[in-house]
């Protein structure tokens, strides 16, 4: 590990009063230490930004950033729009760049098992760990049936020269998939090490519920440019999931309301012809980004 390898982290958090705790107890217990670290309180209520407040005295590698309470949670683009904030004001001198949420806890040497990862595969440009569920004290993988280029939004690793080549991730749902299918496009390899796990102490869409949370994913789907066909059998895969039927309409209407509300593609041309190339491979079953 190279002594002077340096890595900044960007955490958005709204309202982790119960959980941020965790999170800023791992980072600061990291083998290899965080070279700076800005939060983004994005109009928290519940205290949050006072527990950031505190800590960030005790730290000076830690920097807080407090937004304005919009009123809402916005799914996808608000955390996107307090990402750049954070980004705005955490400098340039880095070799990786991490997104991580606030609800997340670690192992002291994940970051250092991570970039060791990075160090052995030169053309590795995005990465991150399993995110788990802690049940009845086991650990529940939380994102099972991911495609093996897709990194979870919630821990993402950029190395400098791959963020460099695909830009800053959109401010729109879909972002965490527009992001690696881009970074593959410009020939970069995105991929979720299984055996880094981290826990998540709040559920994946908990904040959403299951429905919306389907929904939202369905129309992150349409805004990352999935080609329908694609999406049809994807809906036919979750079909099945109890309750049945629920997950695979929700995840129709949102990519549907798309078309309907002609909302614009937020990934550029070019990558929706490469995802969408890639997904009929996928159909047709030759090699692709799907495996």
């Amino acid at each position: 590990m190279p002594a002077l390898l340096r890595y900044t982290v960007i955490t958005p958090v709204r309202d982790e009063a119960k959980y941020i705790e965790r999170t800023i107890e791992s980072v600061a217990a990291q083998t290899v230490p965080v070279h700076r670290w800005v939060v983004v309180d994005d109009g928290s209520t519940d205290g949050t930004g006072e527990i950031l407040d505190r800590h960030a005295a005790k730290y000076p590698w830690m920097t807080v950033v407090h937004r304005n309470n919009r009123g809402f949670r916005s799914a996808g683009g608000g955390v996107m729009e307090a990402f750049h904030a954070g980004y705005a004001v955490a400098g340039d001198d880095w070799d990786f760049l991490v997104k991580l949420d606030g609800d997340l806890s670690f192992s002291k040497d994940y970051f250092e098992a991570c970039f060791k990862r990075f160090q052995q595969d030169p053309k590795l440009g995005l990465a991150g760990g399993t995110i788990c569920q802690l049940e009845d004290g086991r650990l529940r993988v939380d994102s099972v049936g991911d495609p093996p280029f897709h990194v979870r939004g919630a821990t993402k690793i950029y190395r400098r020269e791959c963020l460099a080549s695909t830009g800053l991730p959109v401010k729109a749902p879909g972002w965490d998939t527009i992001d690696e299918v881009k970074a593959n496009l410009h020939g970069w390899t995105t991929r979720t090490f299984p055996d880094l796990k981290l826990i998540q102490h709040k559920p994946t869409g908990a904040a959403a519920g299951k429905w919306r949370d389907a929904m939202k994913n369905g129309r992150a789907n349409y805004m990352t440019g999935y080609h329908p066909a694609f999406m049809l059998a994807k809906c036919a895969r979750r079909a099945l999931r109890q309750p049945l039927l629920v997950e695979s309409t929700a995840l129709m209407t949102g990519y549907l309301s798309g078309y309907f509300k002609r909302l614009p593609r937020q990934a550029d041309e070019a990558t929706v012809r490469y995802i969408r190339q890639q997904q009929m491979r996928r159909l047709m079953k030759r090699d692709s980004i799907y495996g």
